[in-house]
């Protein structure tokens, strides 16, 4: 039986964006990974998290990060034990809420952080920030609000 590969005009143009998307984002994603392993022995969920955190003034309550990432509330908890033996995050009882925990970047993890965020932005500049224009990435951050906003939808 002979094989061959569909060709995009063979494909509707809602499973070619989707597929686009998906490979997009597996590729990179990929890319970041191999990067960040190797220069800071910091796995993408490790830096996502880390991204999350650095992004804000004040610790970060744990769920906030459950729900904010693309992980799991399990996984989330595994990558903050990982960070927190690294001495990256420290995990403080929430002032607001007994039950809760919020977590904060140390001084060596906003270090960390900022060496593996300029290996990222390297690593992504040749296929992707140096790739597209202002306008590809404002469209991008607007498909990307759209399909969040209906993520449970």
């Amino acid at each position: 039986m002979a094989t061959r590969k569909l060709t995009p005009a063979e494909m509707s143009e809602a499973d070619h964006a989707f597929y686009g998307l998906v490979w997009a984002g597996t590729v990179l994603t990929e890319r970041v990974d191999r990067a960040l392993t190797k220069a800071h022995d910091l796995p993408v969920s490790w830096f996502e998290v880390m991204l999350w955190l650095a992004s804000s003034d004040e610790p970060v309550a744990a769920s906030v990060l459950g729900n904010s990432t693309m992980l799991s509330r399990s996984q989330v908890s595994r990558v903050l034990d990982a960070l927190q033996a690294r001495g990256l995050v420290s995990r403080t009882p929430s002032a607001r809420d007994a039950r809760s925990v919020e977590v904060a970047l140390t001084p060596e993890g906003r270090a960390v952080f900022e060496e593996a965020d300029a290996t990222r932005r390297a690593c992504l500049a040749p296929v992707f920030t140096d790739v597209l224009e202002q306008e590809d990435m404002e469209a991008l951050g607007a498909v990307w609000r759209k399909l969040k906003a209906h993520k449970d939808a």
